[in-house]
């Protein structure tokens, strides 16, 4: 039974990139069937992909996971794929730190091995597409049974490149959080969760004083964005247990001027 391939990328869909990438997955496993988680991760935002790739993977089957950010291209960056402790799962791409999220979710990497050099590559191999060249052709490999080992060279699974995330920290009965991702909808993701914020002071339905530097704003903790009037700001849960901004009907990034990085200070009012 071939494997369910589930795809992540950067590629856009203004270009062939995604299809060319589907049309040979199709070539080498006709019976595959590949679910697109996003093509839309922002160009060469490898901590973006990251986040949506973990977030994701948990609501799709077990299978082979294809992700490509790839900003280093062509370059000494190595070319992976890696079996996870949990459910068997197998991810391949670059070793960028694009598959560590997704891997620690999924209890570490317990194999590894460098496809770079893979005897499933598509010859000649472009030195900018590696996305066809490389990673779908493995991944189509591994979905229709074909063993990681034969997938390349053994590589040592503590030495995949790591993605470390900033993390929130109390300052008082304040907690300082950082912008960790934007969504299309200019929701803040940080990069806290519900149980930071225990000895706040900060309870759902009330007030909270919001700074970003040195400038402040009221919000509100709240369960869904209806919660708050249309135009205001909240601070809630979202869909995948993180503490988010938002703003009813608007942008809280554009609203806040806020980036990835930046620290967000969350008081009770």
């Amino acid at each position: 039974m071939t494997a369910v391939v589930t795809f992540l990328s950067d590629y856009g869909l203004v270009d062939d990139f995604v299809g060319v990438c589907h049309g040979v997955i199709a070539r080498i496993a006709p019976e595959g069937r590949v679910l697109d988680v996003t093509h839309g991760i922002p160009r060469h935002n490898v901590r973006a992909g990251a986040l949506v790739l973990r977030n994701a993977l948990p609501y799709l089957p077990a299978g082979v996971h294809l992700a490509v950010v790839d900003p280093e291209v062509g370059a000494e960056r190595r070319a992976v794929a890696i079996r996870c402790a949990e459910e068997d799962r197998l991810l391949v791409g670059p070793d960028n730190g694009l598959l560590w999220l997704a891997a620690e979710r999924f209890g570490g990497a317990v194999e590894a091995v460098d496809v770079g050099r893979s005897p499933w590559r598509l010859e000649p191999v472009s030195a900018t597409f590696h996305g066809r060249d490389i990673f779908a052709p493995v991944a189509a490999h591994l979905a229709a049974g074909e063993r990681l080992a034969e997938g390349g060279d053994p590589a040592e699974p503590d030495g995949l490149a790591r993605l470390e995330l900033p993390r929130p920290r109390a300052e008082g009965e304040a907690l300082v959080a950082h912008a960790l991702a934007v969504d299309r909808f200019g929701n803040v993701i940080l990069d806290a969760s519900h149980s930071d914020l225990d000895g706040s002071g900060i309870r759902l339905g009330r007030p909270l004083e919001l700074a970003v530097g040195d400038r402040r704003y009221t919000a509100w903790y709240a369960v869904t964005f209806a919660d708050v009037r249309p135009g205001e700001i909240l601070v809630y849960q979202d869909a995948y247990r993180t503490l988010a901004v938002a703003v009813n009907r608007g942008s809280a990034a554009r609203m806040l001027e806020v980036e990835p990085d930046d620290e967000l200070r969350i008081a009770a009012a």
